[in-house]
């Protein structure tokens, strides 16, 4: 059984695995899986208890350009020690090799500097349209981006105020799954070149009310990775936004590439994002 201190109960997990392992790597549109009550419910309380506490001056990265609007932080020397020691046992040898059993995914290694990652926090009107995540860390040429881990910390949330994730097939044809992000509910899936995922439509949730989550990616090495820039999609019906949508995929793939070769603060270049977008908030 979970005690107070542990993070992740390891026991019930494993013995869980061979009927999670099927789930997760014939799931639709792509290997994934949902799981509740993922973490120990003492330790999320008080990690939103310490998300709480922080502040505009913490370090938060404002992501905000035509494609999403939310903020992120992935110092890990910034992070609230309660918040920060679920990181890591999220980054453990330990659960390395639980997500190797769940998604078949050998040697599979965790990213100290949490790149795009971290923790994330989007108010109302806060968005992330689809997308497949980038496939090459840009500070690692041969690290290809294999796994996702997203853990949310969202009580009381109202399936009205949106932010479900979806999850659209291969082809961008449509929604397959969606997922309302509820407390200690946990989504795992595959970082594939067309893992397509977001959540698109701005939340209507009261201005006190926040999506907020850990948010995890895991990489292997290999001798030659496909690689590219985050890539946003429209929507079908989507019309004259097609384009937008186009423009700033240029833009943030331009950034990924100075970030690679010059190692670009994600906090400046964020900035520049917004001030081309010409998003306001």
């Amino acid at each position: 059984m979970q005690t107070a201190t542990q993070i992740f109960d390891y026991e019930t997990w494993k013995n869980k695995l061979p009927e999670l392992t099927k789930q997760y790597q014939t799931a639709s549109p792509y290997p994934h899986i949902v799981l509740e009550n993922f973490l120990n419910p003492e330790v999320l309380d008080n990690c939103i208890t310490e998300f709480n506490q922080l502040n505009e001056s913490d370090g938060w990265i404002n992501y905000t350009h035509y494609n999403e609007k939310k903020r992120g932080l992935n110092k890990i020397d910034l992070l609230p020690d309660t918040i920060k020691t679920t990181i890591n046992e999220l980054n453990s040898p330990a659960f390395l090799q639980f997500l190797t059993n769940l998604t078949g995914i050998a040697n599979l290694q965790k990213d100290d500097s949490m790149e795009g990652g971290g923790i994330h926090q989007s108010g109302k009107g806060g968005f992330l349209n689809i997308h497949a995540d980038f496939t090459v860390h840009p500070h690692h040429k041969n690290w290809q981006r294999r796994v996702n881990v997203l853990v949310y910390l969202n009580k009381d949330w109202k399936e009205e105020w949106g932010g479900k994730l979806e999850l659209w097939d291969r082809k961008m044809k449509g929604c397959e799954a969606e997922v309302l992000p509820v407390f200690n509910r946990c989504v795992i899936f595959n970082t594939d070149a067309d893992s397509f995922h977001g959540h698109p439509l701005p939340m209507t949730c009261p201005e006190d009310q926040y999506r907020r989550s850990i948010a995890l990616y895991y990489y292997t090495e290999e001798a030659k990775p496909f690689r590219r820039a985050t890539y946003y999609q429209a929507r079908p019906g989507d019309g004259s936004n097609k384009l937008l949508v186009k423009i700033d995929n240029a833009m943030v793939s331009a950034y990924t590439e100075i970030k690679g070769r010059l190692g670009a603060n994600d906090k400046i270049i964020s900035k520049l994002l917004k001030f081309f977008s010409g998003k306001k908030k």
